[in-house]
């Protein structure tokens, strides 16, 4: 999993710059008002809306704007409809992606997911056409600096806590695990002290896919196009290339 890990990291870097510009805010808003309208205001019985408001918080989202996307979601203020969409397709040199979005609008988010894939040498393809080549996961990292156990110690931690597996990285410890352990695991991990710097459930492809490095160059371009769509949640790929490539990001 050690390309999804780097894609990660990247990724943690550029929420940091996308929070600057309160992109994060309204994806954040997206998620807690789909989890509150699908599960109930309650966090103690729907554990998603809890996942979505730990994870706005943890990006700094201040609580008045998460009460306000509860009550919307709940009737209790008048709000906009938002629908879960997925698409699928290729990327240059056929490499697989996946785009999640939240949408007040199918016929705006389609056609500018469409155009950022034509306009950066994919395609867009059925439903299904790709998302075989993923599992999904529980992801959760925890940076280096924030804990004085050693990589040994925390990783029996991590075993007992029930996840599947631990990779060590440049500055943190990325901990995967399986959707319907994730919660105890999270839960578990933060009870002993850790510090959990992400915690969401995520797509990790199976296998990654080497393109040639003009390919990758436009792959990087579709993905980061997609991401700066408002109406995009997350985009999942399975692209594996030189870390030079992946910083153009």
């Amino acid at each position: 999993m050690a390309g999804h890990s780097k894609w990660k990291n990247i990724q943690r870097r550029k929420n940091a710059q996308d929070a600057k510009r309160g992109k994060v805010f309204m994806k954040m808003a997206k998620e807690v008002f789909i989890a509150a309208k699908q599960g109930g205001a309650d966090m103690d019985t729907n554990p998603a809306l809890r996942l979505a408001v730990d994870k706005a918080k943890s990006n700094n989202m201040p609580n008045e704007n998460i009460d306000r996307a509860i009550k919307k979601a709940t009737g209790d203020l008048d709000g906009v409809h938002y629908e879960e969409l997925i698409y699928e397709g290729y990327g240059p040199g056929g490499a697989a992606v996946i785009v999640e979005a939240l949408t007040d609008n199918k016929n705006r988010t389609a056609s500018e997911v469409r155009y950022a894939f034509n306009k950066n040498g994919g395609n867009l393809g059925e439903n299904g056409c790709v998302s075989f080549m993923f599992d999904r996961k529980g992801y959760i990292v925890i940076d280096q600096d924030s804990t004085s156990i050693n990589e040994d110690i925390l990783l029996l931690e991590v075993i007992e806590a029930g996840a599947d597996e631990m990779e060590s990285l440049d500055d943190c410890y990325a901990i995967y695990t399986d959707v319907e352990d994730f919660n105890e695991v999270k839960e578990q991990l933060e009870d002993k002290g850790f510090t959990l710097e992400t915690a969401e459930l995520t797509m990790v492809p199976q296998t990654l896919s080497p393109l040639e490095q003009d390919e990758a160059r436009k792959m990087v371009k579709l993905i980061d196009m997609l991401e700066d769509l408002e109406d995009v949640q997350e985009v999942y790929h399975n692209l594996d290339a030189d870390e030079d490539v992946i910083n153009q990001l």
